[in-house]
Parts: C-alpha cells; sequence; structure tokens
C-alpha cells in the first residue's frame, strides 16, 4: 500500500473515531434531557463540517554566511497568536480576562482593551476553539513576555494560548549584497543565491495531520504519521562584508554624482577566483538607487575598448607584429566600406608606436591592424575569441546568467566593418563578469578561473561540500605574449588614458573603455563607461571591473566615471591589507670623507676600489650589481636585483654603468646634468617595452 493510501486510510478511520465519540456523546446528552437527538439530514451536514487533511510543514531555511562568518541572511522565528477560549478553567478565564485584554490593547494599538475583552467572551460563550487575537506577527521575545500574561501563563492545554510559528527571512546588514544574496517568492520564483541554492538552503517540508475547525481555520492534531520536517543546509559565501560596503558606497557616490542609469561594481581575488564584492544599483528615475538587476551576470552588453586587450593577444600570438612597430592612425578616421572609424581625440595621434595605440586606446589602430592580419581569415580571430571563452556563459554557481552573443564568418550578418568594429570591442555582447574573468587572467599568470559565490555547504560545524577553484581554460596565451600584455596593461595607468588613477603607493594595470549605446538599431551619445584591472600590478592579489551606464554631465568617459570608483576600492583594499605593501628600503647614510662617494655598480670594480683606499667593506650577496651600505665603519656590498623585462635601479651608479645597464635591458637613455644618477622617469621596477626611453638626471 503506498504512502498516499495509508495517510487516506488513517483519515477515514480519525473520522469514523471521531463520529462514534460524538454519537455516543449526542445519545448520552440526550437521554439526560440535555438536548434533543439531530434529525439525519442535519447529522450529515455536521458530520461534513468534521475535516482532518494532512498539511505541509515548513522546514526552516539555511543560513547565508560571509567569508568571516557573518550572518549574510537567515532565518528567524515569528509567531501568530491565537487562542482557544474554551480551555482555560472558568475562574482562570474571569481573573484573567480584564488585565489579558489590557496587556493585548496596550501592544497592538489596534482596538481598546473592552474590545479584546468581548471578543473573548464571546468565542469563550459560542465554544470557538481557534480564534487569532491579531494578524501581526510577534518575535520571540515577545513571546517570552507574552507567555507571563494571564490566562497565557497556563499554556496551551491549560490557557488554550497558541503561538503559530513561521519563519521570516532576515538580513542582518539589511539591502547590503541584497540582489546577490537574493530572494525566494511564495511561488517558487527567486533571484541570486537564495534561489541558486534553494534546492540546499530549503530542506525538506514535514507533514502533519490538521484539522479543520469553525470559521475554515486549520488546527494542528498529533498523528503517530506525521513527517518530520528536515532544517535546511548552510551556505559560506566568498562575501567580505567589509570590501561590499566600500565598493556599494564606492559606486553609490559615483552613481549620484553623474546622475547615471546603471552601475555595477565586481572585485575578485586573482588567484581563487573568490567574488569578495558585488554590487548592482539601477536608478528609480527620482535620484536615488537600488538593486533592482544583476548587470555583472545577466548584463550582456557590447564591451568597447576593454575588449581591445583580445585584439592585442590575437596579433601578438598569430603575427610577428612587435610593441615597437609603428602604425599611422592618421587625423582620427579611417573609412572602412563607406563607415567611419573615429578615435576619441581630436584630430587623431598620427603615427604611433602599437603600444601607444594601446594605451591611448586608438580604435583607428586597433581596425587597421585586425583587417590587415586578420582580414581575409576571420576566423582565426574568432578562435581566439572561442579559446578565451568569451563566446559561451562561465556557468556560475548563481542562476541567470546572460548568453554572449556574437556574429561569426558564416552568419548572414557578417559583412566587410564586422570584424574591424569588433576589434575594438562592437558588434558582439559580454558579460562583465565575462571580460574580469579575461583580466584576472592575466593577472594570474595566465591561469582563467571560474569566478566563486560559494565555497561551502555545511550543516552546524560539518562541511557537508566544498567548492573548489576551478580552470576554465589552459593558459590563454604565451608568456611572451602575457609579459607584453602587462606591460600594455601597466602602461595604459601609467601614460595612457587611466593616467589620473596613478599613484605613488602602488600600481594598477588595467584598462578603460567607453561604449555607445546601441538603441533600436542605432548608436546614441549615451555611453557605457568601464574600467577593468587589477593591483598592486607588481604582485596581482585583486582584480576588479566597474562599469557606469549612461553618465550625465561634463565627464562621459571611462577614465573619469568609472576609473575613480575602482581607484577608490583599491586604495582602501590598499590602507587595509598591510601584505600588499612593498618594504621600504632603509635609507643608508654614507658620511663623506670617510666612505667612498660610490653608492652603486659592478661588486667587482667597487671592491677592487674600496681596497685600493683602504676601506673596510664585505659583500652580503653575490650578484654582479649592488648598492652600498654603512655597517659600523665598514661598508657593505647589497644586492641591487636586475629582473627581466623590468626597468633596473641605476641611482647613484655612474652615468656608464648607468647606460650600460639600461640600454642592455632595451631602454633608450637620456639625461641632463653630469656626475652620478640622482633621478630616474621610469620607477625601478616597472615592466618595460623595448625601445621605451628613460631620462636620467645626473648630479
Amino acid at each position: 500500500m503506498t504512502k498516499v493510501n495509508i495517510k487516506k486510510s488513517i483519515l477515514v478511520r480519525v473520522r469514523v473515531a471521531f463520529l462514534c465519540v460524538l454519537i455516543f456523546a449526542v445519545c448520552v446528552a440526550a437521554k439526560i434531557g440535555h438536548i434533543q437527538l439531530v434529525e439525519g439530514d442535519k447529522w450529515a451536514k455536521l458530520s461534513e463540517e468534521i475535516n482532518f487533511d494532512y498539511k505541509k510543514v515548513k522546514a526552516t531555511r539555511g543560513n547565508i554566511y560571509s567569508d568571516n562568518g557573518s550572518l549574510l541572511a537567515t532565518s528567524l522565528p515569528f509567531y501568530k497568536v491565537a487562542i482557544d477560549p474554551t480551555l482555560a478553567k472558568s475562574e482562570t478565564f474571569k481573573a484573567g480576562v480584564d488585565s489579558l485584554s489590557y496587556l493585548l490593547a496596550r501592544y497592538y494599538k489596534d482596538r481598546p482593551s473592552s474590545e479584546y475583552k468581548q471578543m473573548l467572551k464571546d468565542a469563550r460563550a459560542a465554544g470557538k476553539q481557534y480564534i487569532v487575537l491579531n494578524r501581526k506577527q510577534i518575535n520571540y521575545q515577545t513571546k517570552k513576555e507574552m507567555m507571563t500574561w494571564p490566562i497565557f501563563r497556563e499554556g496551551r492545554y491549560k490557557g488554550g494560548v497558541i503561538f503559530e510559528k513561521m519563519d521570516v527571512r532576515y538580513r542582518p546588514f539589511s539591502n547590503l549584497s541584497r540582489r546577490t544574496v537574493g530572494f525566494v517568492n511564495e511561488d517558487g520564483k527567486g533571484a541570486g543565491l537564495e534561489y541558486s541554492f534553494d534546492a540546499v538552503l530549503g530542506g525538506q517540508d514535514g507533514e502533519a495531520l490538521f484539522q479543520k475547525i469553525a470559521g475554515g481555520t486549520w488546527k494542528p492534531v498529533f498523528d503517530g504519521n506525521n513527517t518530520k520536517a528536515v532544517d535546511g543546509l548552510d551556505i559560506h559565501t566568498t562575501i567580505d562584508i567589509n570590501l561590499q560596503d566600500v565598493a556599494e558606497t564606492s559606486l553609490y557616490r559615483a552613481m549620484k554624482l553623474h546622475n547615471a542609469d546603471e552601475g555595477t561594481v565586481v572585485v575578485m581575488e586573482v588567484k581563487t577566483g573568490h567574488i569578495k564584492a558585488i554590487s548592482n544599483l539601477s536608478s528609480d528615475g527620482h535620484g536615488e538607487f537600488y538593486e533592482k538587476f544583476n548587470h555583472a551576470v545577466g548584463g550582456s552588453i557590447e564591451p568597447g575598448s576593454t575588449f581591445k586587450l583580445v585584439t592585442m593577444i590575437a596579433l601578438l600570438e598569430d603575427t610577428n607584429l612587435q610593441l615597437g612597430d609603428s602604425i599611422n592612425t592618421g587625423n582620427g578616421e579611417y573609412t572602412f566600406y563607406n563607415r567611419k572609424v573615429k578615435d576619441h581625440h581630436e584630430g587623431g595621434f598620427g603615427k604611433i608606436s602599437v603600444q601607444q595605440a594601446f594605451e591611448l586606446s586608438s580604435n583607428v589602430a586597433m581596425a587597421k591592424l585586425t583587417d590587415k592580419y586578420f582580414g581575409t581569415k576571420p576566423s582565426k580571430f574568432i578562435e581566439h575569441v572561442d579559446r578565451l571563452k568569451l563566446s559561451k556563459p562561465l556557468g556560475l554557481q548563481v542562476t541567470g546568467e546572460a548568453y554572449p552573443k556574437m556574429t561569426r564568418p558564416s552568419d548572414k550578418n557578417w559583412s566587410g566593418i564586422t570584424l574591424p568594429w569588433m576589434a575594438y570591442g562592437y558588434g558582439l555582447e559580454i558579460t562583465p563578469l565575462h571580460t574580469l574573468t579575461l583580466y584576472n587572467a592575466v593577472a594570474n599568470d595566465g591561469k582563467m578561473i571560474k569566478p566563486v559565490f560559494v565555497t561551502a555547504v555545511s550543516k552546524a560545524d560539518k562541511v557537508k561540500q566544498d567548492f573548489e577553484t576551478e580552470p576554465i581554460t589552459g593558459k590563454i596565451c604565451s608568456n611572451k605574449t602575457l609579459n607584453q600584455l602587462r606591460l600594455l596593461l601597466e602602461g595604459v595607468v601609467e601614460s595612457g588614458t587611466a593616467m589620473n588613477l596613478k599613484n605613488a603607493h602602488y600600481r594598477i594595470a588595467g584598462k578603460t573603455g567607453t561604449a555607445q549605446i546601441l538603441q533600436n538599431g542605432r548608436y546614441e551619445k549615451r555611453y557605457i563607461t568601464s574600467f577593468v584591472g587589477y593591483f598592486p600590478a607588481h604582485a596581482p592579489k585583486y582584480s576588479a571591473i566597474v562599469l557606469i551606464k549612461n553618465p550625465r554631465g561634463f565627464y562621459q568617459y571611462g577614465n573619469n566615471v568609472a576609473g575613480p570608483v575602482f581607484k577608490d576600492i583599491a586604495d582602501n583594499i590598499y590602507s587595509r591589507d598591510i601584505n600588499l605593501h612593498l618594504a621600504m628600503e632603509k635609507k643608508q647614510s654614507l658620511e663623506p670623507g670617510v666612505f667612498p662617494i660610490i653608492r652603486a655598480g659592478k661588486q667587482d670594480e667597487l671592491t677592487m676600489l674600496s681596497n685600493e683606499l683602504g676601506v673596510s667593506n664585505h659583500s652580503a650577496t653575490e650578484e654582479e650589481w649592488i648598492k652600498a651600505a654603512k655597517n659600523g665603519s665598514s661598508v657593505v656590498w647589497k644586492k641591487n636585483a636586475v629582473v627581466k623585462d623590468h626597468v633596473p635601479d641605476v641611482l647613484g651608479m655612474t652615468f656608464r654603468d648607468a647606460v650600460y645597464l639600461l640600454e642592455k635591458s632595451g631602454l633608450r637613455v637620456s639625461f641632463e646634468g653630469k656626475g652620478r644618477v640622482t633621478n630616474q622617469s621610469l620607477p625601478p621596477g616597472t615592466r618595460i617595452s623595448k625601445g621605451s626611453i628613460i631620462n636620467l638626471r645626473l648630479g
């Protein structure tokens, strides 16, 4: 016999038993003259009103935690207060009804105590076994207080009080990360982590026998066949609640300042792919903003100039193009099949290097180079887009991910301008998380990994399931290309379109983007501004993307709308994370007249010179290039590391040594003054491109 049939059989037996008891009671009452036996048709009607059924008992929903164990969402017990006024003894009811009515009126403030008293007395006189005192739900603390009130203090079976528990979802941090945490409606629809992990968080509902009583109300009845609810499991997210607060606040300020329509920001940990902060804001049309839609996950848009990184990967991997090669951008306009490509810089850039074309974000240069090398074989370019996983969903833990849109050479709408336009980010649509995942791969030594929102599922302290960092594809490009990409992205901030983000404490690498908005098949003078990158550039720990749609006012570009939000977040992280700081080298002062004037150079030459002058010296390194440090009355030679593809530190060197070392690294040297190097224009450790110029000041 099935479970359903068993329950039907039980219900039949319960009803029969109840009717038998009722018949017996009626007969006894009739015998002693208290009531008259009812007629058959009235008895049938009475039996129909005695109804039992099994109903669902909701399981308690699991908690959602941040990365440090703070609660992002939890279920708190709330109660609806009802009473069976027939259960209290006569003397208990009479003695307590006045006080109880007064307390109910004082708490709920919806009616006078006299009305509560009359409602209780009328219900008791009518033999009603269940009445709801007020629809307003109370919390656990109020429930504890009410349990001390007259009549209620007698409990469920002697006082008749019924506290019907119902779980209400509560977010301790209010609207912080609201859309990412998400929700589930009564109809089962929802968004965010609440919806994506509903099967885990929701648990298993139970079943219990209920009796339908007067007024159509269902009252629980104890039954041995009741199925107990199984509470939901907890999920542990990657969200850093402090960083989330910084990201949301910074984005909100920018949206307010520029009166923008939409905005999103995502911060990701480079090595793990953990999403540490994510905020999505939309205008309410009245000057305020709220989380309406997850643009980072579900917003498919034309990326604009941030897509130029893909173009450079294709060019550097498949051709013999060098960053120092020149490209003529003319006056900033170039015609492809009667359609013009324009640069944002009035008058154009003229003849510039490929590196400058990227750093200055020349659309003309990207379109011309792509057409030159891939115009006859566009499928080769598209292969790079596919290999970089930009043409399919990432397979995120959060539902609602948008599917990228891209035209292929085999499609009917492919034309001669499709590829040149794609070279600078038009004619295809991807999500902000696609773009961030690609840039994160550059920061992560070429390894592309899937963004992670949830790290574990647990029950109390026991982990039920772990979610490890998952690679999406192999290395995105060769080591040579990777070094060149890092150089380009650092150059955007050092000397390109995002120089306003440059600072003295740490280096940012990234790319600006400004894409016109396509509306009804036409591009309007409205923009989606963006900045995506990573920091600190020498040892990336975090990557981030910022997009702000339709800023109004004077500022319309990625560097001055989205860029400041990125820097604001990066500055905050840098100030809080001491591990991101480079150790400051202790300045050594060598006394003039006692120690050699030479501060840095080749170890063998400086050692020989000191020995000739009778100066005590010893070495703390085997390196060829060293710096001098004082130790009592002696000189200690310390390491002055020379790293490939990075600007060497030539401060304190003779001009001869400095020129030798810099030119060996592929730099061209200009100088002013005479003597030893007192200043260098390119900071030590900056990634370099062969042929770049470095200016030295001698003194």
